[in-house]
């Protein structure tokens, strides 16, 4: 993009220099005191035909500045189409970042959702031994609830992630 932009600047200052060059020559005013369009007009013919060769440069800077012009324009669309992909590339690697980060807590809440559920399993394990013991002392039920204990775990099929809750 750099590149780019020295050469859209070189583009300018040559653009410049041929319209002060271009100035600098019809600076002999072809127009006399008679202001009119037609005189204007006439004027203009009359010094290309006494000096054709001033009108063939003046016709070649002008062919220049309208090329260079031309070349200026494909450069800024040039440099425009670079910036959009420049903050595309930007974006994209802020979401491959992200993706990072969202991938590490993913994992970590499976780690923790497997953790959990073999603590459940546990308990649930210490209360079907403890439930008739407790039933014969206290007459109620130690522990309710195990048919609906669920945990999360997300899961992915590579582009979309799903958080879904495993009953344990």
């Amino acid at each position: 993009m750099e590149q780019i932009q020295s050469e859209i600047a070189a583009l300018k200052s040559q653009i410049q220099v041929l319209q002060q060059e271009r100035a600098a020559l019809t600076i002999n005013n072809v127009i006399s005191g008679d202001n009119s369009p037609s005189a204007i007009v006439e004027a203009y013919r009359r010094q290309a035909r006494e000096n054709p060769q001033l009108s063939a440069e003046l016709k070649g800077i002008d062919d220049a500045i309208a090329a260079l012009a031309a070349q200026l324009q494909y450069k800024h669309t040039e440099l425009a189409r670079l910036q959009v992909e420049s903050k595309q590339l930007t974006i994209q690697q802020q979401l491959e970042e992200a993706k990072k980060v969202a991938q590490v807590h993913a994992e970590r809440i499976n780690e923790l959702a497997g953790e959990l559920a073999s603590e459940i399993r546990l308990l649930k394990a210490s209360a079907d031994y403890l439930s008739p013991l407790y039933w014969q002392v206290y007459y109620k039920p130690f522990i309710t609830g195990f048919k609906t204990i669920s945990v999360p775990y997300v899961r992915s099929d590579g582009d979309v992630w799903t958080i879904v809750n495993r009953i344990v």
